[in-house]
């Protein structure tokens, strides 16, 4: 079982989805679930994944989306799922295995760049896995050419970070007490990097897509599932960019920061959740 060598178009976000952040995603795997996968849930019924397909699971993390199809596809089916995060990827083997799935696979691998052999899918499917190629066109035009005839693209992203206070507004509270790293810009590899419509389009086109199209899809996000208020402002400070930060900050700076960005969320509170504003694109697409 191979592990990627962080080099490449791709090489920081290899180093960065193996170190601190595949870690915490790992850490909370769960919680992640239970936060955006009504979003995956809306995209994967657009995708209608039918039993006996082959179905190629992009930026599949920790495998939940990936069993999901597998269930779907069905043994007569096959799924394989890539991720260029090594912990994500050895806990979506391990969920593989207690669930006893035979016809799935994961690939520690560079969707942009690797190599498919003769691989043909059906069906490519993301939830939020596409956002962080150096260059997105190469990327897709790599994944659509493992595509059979007619076969379709569904993918779900963010869009802009004002139509998603749920992750920004914890951070800039947060960003008001310690340095935080420095935001992606428009377009560049992040998640907001496909907010823009017209981009996203422009970027499937010039890889080789037809049909394609964008469907917004709004609606409150739970921060972390049903859980305490605490436990909500630990998974918000944890899984966004003040996590690094906060780690480094003296103790005071710390408690400054939590009780800061509680005191923002509890408003949000319903007393069995944290619950804000979330939007992201579910964007379809075929390959004539």
């Amino acid at each position: 079982m191979s592990t990627i060598v962080a080099a490449g178009p791709n090489s920081d976000q290899i180093e960065y989805w193996n170190g601190m952040a595949g870690a915490r995603w790992v850490t909370h795997q769960e919680k992640l679930d239970a936060s955006i996968g009504g979003i995956g849930a809306d995209a994967m019924s657009r995708a209608q994944v039918k039993e006996g397909e082959r179905v190629l699971d992009v930026g599949c993390g920790c495998g939940h989306t990936t069993l999901d199809i597998a269930h779907q596809v069905g043994t007569s089916g096959k799924v394989l799922g890539v991720d260029i995060s090594t912990p994500m990827l050895d806990l979506a083997r391990s969920r593989m295995d207690d669930a006893e799935i035979n016809h799935v696979h994961f690939a520690n691998a560079d969707a942009e760049t690797h190599k498919f052999n003769d691989d043909q899918f059906d069906l490519l499917f993301s939830r939020f896995g596409v956002m962080f190629f150096d260059d997105p066109v190469a990327a897709f035009r790599n994944l659509g050419s493992v595509l059979g005839s007619g076969g379709r693209l569904v993918f779900v992203c963010w869009r802009s970070p004002e139509d998603n206070p749920w992750l920004v507004q914890p951070a800039k509270v947060a960003g008001e007490h310690i340095e935080l790293p420095p935001r992606a810009g428009p377009g560049e590899p992040g998640p907001f990097a496909f907010a823009d419509p017209d981009r996203v389009k422009r970027i499937l086109a010039g890889a080789g897509f037809d049909n394609i199209e964008l469907e917004q899809r709004d609606g409150d996000l739970q921060l972390g599932g049903p859980q305490s208020l605490d436990d909500a402002v630990d998974f918000a400070l944890k899984l966004g960019p003040s996590a690094m930060p906060l780690a480094e900050a003296d103790a005071e700076t710390a408690e400054t920061v939590i009780q800061s960005v509680r005191t923002f969320l509890e408003p949000h509170y319903t007393g069995s959740a944290v619950e804000m504003p979330s939007s992201a694109w579910i964007v379809t697409a075929s390959r004539t």
